[in-house]
């Protein structure tokens, strides 16, 4: 473990965002971080108190990019709100949810493990889909004013998405098909395309 790293602290975090998505939380011990990390257990502790803080600093991080992902995404002025939106679900469909049972989208794999062993990780999750749903309520209002989307409640359709997607990307990790994810795209062509 003498490896040197430019940003210990991020390494850290990248590594245990590669080992939880595949593994989970709680069935991740402190010691197979540090090891694939090739980090020091002292340095660990010098960036975090604690496994659970290392937990919601991943949480942290990750939503950090997701949303930073989601600003770029919806910012794209030769698109339609609409258009910006179907990216979006199709990307998710592309990216977070593989049918072999992994998935890189720390939201579906870690919400309902966390909720009841973590209020500061739980609290993280919270805040991060509530801002994930506070852009796709911005990008549906969007669409509204440019005519590409005939919804009449933008958070309500913001959410209600949010949460299908969600619903199927679980049923696709316990079927291991494209089933689900298939029948959420249908259902949102159907709210948002005209």
């Amino acid at each position: 473990m003498t490896k040197k790293h430019h940003d210990t602290r991020q390494h850290l975090l990248d590594t245990g965002h590669q080992i939880i998505a595949a593994r989970g939380f709680s069935s991740v011990g402190l010691a197979a971080i540090l090891q694939q990390a090739e980090v020091p257990k002292g340095s660990f502790y010098h960036y975090f108190k604690s496994k659970e803080q290392f937990g919601q600093a991943l949480l942290e991080d990750y939503f950090s990019h997701y949303l930073a992902q989601l600003d770029q995404l919806f910012n794209q002025a030769d698109l339609t709100g609409q258009q910006q939106l179907m990216q979006y679900w199709s990307e998710w469909q592309r990216r977070y949810c593989a049918t072999d049972g992994t998935s890189t989208c720390l939201v579906v794999k870690l919400s309902a493990e966390v909720a009841d062993l973590s209020e500061a990780m739980r609290l993280t999750l919270k805040t991060g889909t509530d801002h994930v749903i506070n852009r796709l309520t911005a990008c549906i209002e969007a669409g509204i004013a440019d005519g590409s989307l005939a919804v009449s409640q933008a958070e309500f359709t913001a959410t209600s998405l949010y949460q299908l997607w969600l619903g199927a990307s679980l049923l696709t990790k316990l079927h291991r098909d494209q089933r689900h994810l298939d029948l959420a795209m249908q259902m949102t062509q159907q709210l948002l395309v005209n």
